[in-house]
């Protein structure tokens, strides 16, 4: 098994606080709404967890060197997360 690496650990940790908030917003509000309430839901967890939410992010896309367009990421988490519901 290779040695992770301590961003790695920090992604990870992110990650399974985002997944565990998934559920819980979508075990209370169960489906039927549209994206951007879920959205504001799970920006709202996260937030009061104590992560740092950016919702609706350009980033730039780059290919070869060439910027080649730009994609809006539904949310990013610390900066190190992109999550696209």
């Amino acid at each position: 098994m290779p040695i992770r690496t301590q961003p790695e650990l920090l992604q990870s940790a992110i990650t399974e606080t985002v997944i565990r908030s998934f559920f819980d917003i979508y075990n209370d509000l169960g489906t039927g709404f549209l994206e951007s309430v879920y959205e504001r839901a799970l920006a709202n967890v996260l937030t009061e967890v104590g992560l740092a939410v950016e919702r609706q992010t350009p980033i730039k896309v780059c290919f070869r060197g060439n910027e080649v367009g730009t994609f809006r990421a539904d949310m990013v988490v610390n900066q190190a997360v992109i999550l696209e519901l």
